[in-house]
């Protein structure tokens, strides 16, 4: 009990808030656990610093009594002077660094799916929400339609990071990206390919190359001027175009048809 009292008498060392400090959980109270960290009054841990995962914290409260591990120093409250304490922020500091690493190293994974909303895909990468706008989600290659939707909560999608800020806790996800990485295909500028039509739109056409998406806009179709873009193009339609622009980081392809008729 007097272990970690002594260690901190030894190096006549002061607990600051900020620091990781070394513990043992002796009792559990309605909204918290008390701690040993070697100072006269203990530490402690509230129920909502146990944990960056909302799900099943009663789990993890259950299995706290008696472990020694790592706290983080939160502060110190004015009233009762004891030591604030967090596991919380200690897994939030860890999870950023890994993130970080991730980001650096443009590695692609699998997350799972949480939620849908109106906008995309919720997440989570390292015990952080993260988010899949719609715009980076490739539903067709998913297979995925408006009925669907909801089927596919809880399966796995393949993402890579478009950014991560740990100030603002954001972290943005494509999974559009992570399909390009994985296309065996290598896109080249000013290449000739052939693209399926699987989309019209009264601005272009969008076309899947090597189960990537492209985009020719209406602009780009030819010298003459196309009043009815449907009237022209069939969807499932294999066409000819030239790769004008590519954005791996966004899953991205523009082409044109413009100088090779």
């Amino acid at each position: 009990m007097n272990q970690f009292a002594t260690i901190l008498k030894r190096y006549k060392y002061i607990l600051n808030k900020g620091d990781i400090v070394a513990g043992t959980i002796l009792h559990e109270e309605y909204s918290g656990f008390l701690v040993n960290i070697g100072t006269k009054l203990g530490g402690y841990l509230p129920k909502e610093e146990i944990t960056i995962t909302s799900k099943n914290k009663h789990n993890h409260s259950i299995s706290l009594l008696n472990i020694t591990r790592e706290f983080f120093l939160l502060t110190t409250n004015v009233h009762t002077k004891q030591s604030v304490l967090s596991i919380k922020r200690l897994e939030y500091i860890r999870a950023w660094k890994r993130i970080k690493q991730i980001y650096s190293e443009d590695i692609l994974f699998k997350l799972q799916i949480q939620y849908i909303n109106k906008g995309g895909f919720i997440t989570y990468l390292e015990g952080i929400q993260g988010f899949i706008p719609k715009s980076h989600i490739d539903f067709n290659k998913m297979q995925i339609t408006e009925i669907s939707k909801k089927s596919i909560q809880g399966k796995n999608i393949e993402c890579k990071l478009l950014t991560a800020i740990e100030q603002k806790n954001q972290v943005i996800l494509s999974n559009k990206s992570a399909i390009f990485t994985l296309c065996p295909h290598r896109f080249k500028l000013g290449e000739i390919v052939y693209g399926k039509i699987v989309f019209i739109k009264s601005y272009g056409l969008f076309l899947s190359i090597y189960g990537v998406n492209a985009l020719l806009h209406i602009s780009e179709i030819g010298s003459i001027y196309i009043k009815n873009i449907n009237l022209v193009f069939k969807t499932g339609t294999l066409i000819k175009v030239k790769i004008l622009h590519i954005n791996s980081k966004q899953g991205k392809i523009f082409v044109s048809r413009r100088s090779i008729e």
